[in-house]
């Protein structure tokens, strides 16, 4: 597991959504395109999880949980599948981690790309990103 304290005055909805982005980038280039699935979401008030043949979405209520368990202070835990790749993603206070199963080295391309972005000034994401994971807010 790889983790990284993101000093930075993101709101927590753009924070997570970016950190996100970053996972699914550097999962494009092993796994293609394949679909984005949140197949577990653990924040301090509940559990998440996608029924079988469905997807977990990522709806304004499920955010809304999130962003107050991490303005909180408290975890919130992910599991994420692209293609063959999982990801249990961890954001405790200011601290992203993530642990991959099969490519360990894409932690570390995460956490550098993340890290580089964090030096360079205003995190980007994608305008399709939010898309992906069935959300419809504009960034």
């Amino acid at each position: 597991m790889k983790s990284l304290t993101l000093d930075t005055d993101l709101d927590v909805r753009r924070k997570l959504l970016w950190c996100l982005f970053w996972a699914n980038r550097k999962a494009i280039r092993t796994e293609g395109c394949a679909p984005f699935r949140v197949e577990k979401l653990v924040t301090g008030e509940a559990l998440y999880h996608s029924e079988p043949g469905k997807l977990l979405t990522l709806s304004d209520e499920v955010l809304e949980r999130v962003e107050i368990d991490m303005n909180g202070g408290k975890t919130v835990d992910f599991t994420i599948t692209i293609g063959a790749e999982t990801f249990d993603i961890t954001f405790y206070k200011n601290v992203f981690s993530v642990a991959t199963r099969r490519n360990k080295e894409m932690e570390a391309e995460i956490i550098e790309s993340l890290h580089e972005e964090l030096i360079r000034g205003k995190p980007k994401i994608c305008s399709s990103f939010p898309k992906r994971l069935g959300l419809g807010i504009q960034l």
